[in-house]
């Protein structure tokens, strides 16, 4: 089987630069436990790390997944690293990886005020946005939100924005929220919201509201670039196969924007996934696209590639 790989297929940036920093930590913190340590250079952004002295039952955790793909959470945690859901059961003396999807603002004080280290592997991007939400909200501006409202990136955006601040999903959550026609709204997304939904919500709301909407460009380059590969692959293949974690949203978007161009499409997280119905429903497919998600790591990637490789057109 002939099989068309989208070229940015795999880590962003901002996932490879969260794992750098939980790499870099497994490291200085085994190093600090067991007190041979004096201070570490950060090379990222030059900050010093002074002498921490770590007890016995001090850990190195990430407050809920650092990154949405977990087989790659699954080989931290044989590496020593606890994803802890619950801040409730973080102790003084632990080290905190902020994970890439960032955190709430209350509750980065909180961590500090429980005696926790924090390393923040905030992806840069969700930062930037971070930022530019709380500049507006500094302005008296309302956020209007497109994003998940369950989803820890929308969480943290969220508590840059106060009270006051909407979420919707899509176009049709978008349509029943009730809008204050003199309220002084600005637009913001997900960095891994689907952008041509994003410009369609915001025509949406200018006609709506009938003026010009403040709209903040949060969407990720990589996401956008993402894909814009699928919709190209999409005309060229016969089906699609997207690898990466199913609590990725950016991977469940890859395969939601296949689908929505009528591509017959298939979501796996690694290649072992792909059981004798779905590989039944690709015989007879000459070409077939082959894309993954941020969060998705290169080798499950050349795995599936070489699984689809060797089966017939």
């Amino acid at each position: 089987m002939k099989v068309l790989r989208a070229r940015s297929a795999g880590f962003c940036l901002g996932v490879s630069l969260a794992l750098r920093r939980l790499d870099q930590e497994l490291v200085s913190f085994a190093a600090r436990k067991s007190g041979r340590l004096l201070a570490e250079k950060n090379c990222d952004n030059g900050r010093t790390i002074l002498p921490l002295q770590l007890s016995e039952t001090s850990r190195l955790i990430t407050l809920g997944p650092i990154i949405h793909n977990p087989l790659v959470m699954r080989s931290y945690t044989e590496q020593g690293v606890v994803c802890e859901s619950d801040p409730d059961g973080i102790m003084p003396g632990d080290s905190v990886v902020i994970r890439a999807h960032g955190i709430p603002q209350k509750l980065e004080q909180r961590l500090k005020t429980l005696g926790a280290n924090l390393i923040d592997a905030t992806c840069p991007k969700v930062k930037k946005a971070q930022v530019a939400i709380g500049k507006q909200y500094a302005k008296g501006g309302v956020l209007l939100l497109f994003g998940e409202k369950e989803h820890p990136e929308v969480r943290g955006l969220l508590s840059y924005a106060g009270d006051k601040a909407l979420v919707f999903g899509d176009m049709r959550e978008l349509e029943q929220l009730a809008l204050d026609r003199d309220a002084p709204y600005f637009l913001a997304a997900q960095t891994t919201q689907e952008r041509s939904i994003f410009m369609q919500a915001r025509n949406y709301l200018e006609n709506r509201l009938e003026r010009k909407m403040l709209t903040l460009d949060t969407i990720c380059n990589a996401t956008r670039s993402r894909q814009q590969e699928v919709l190209e692959l999409a005309a060229k293949v016969d089906a699609m196969v997207v690898v990466g974690g199913f609590n990725s949203g950016n991977t469940r978007r890859l395969a939601e924007v296949a689908r929505s161009h009528n591509v017959p499409t298939i979501h796996v997280e690694q290649v072992s996934d792909m059981t004798d119905k779905l590989v039944q429903a690709l015989l007879g497919v000459n070409t077939v696209g082959l894309t993954a998600g941020a969060s998705t790591p290169e080798e499950h990637i050349n795995a599936m590639q070489s699984f689809l490789e060797d089966l017939p057109a």
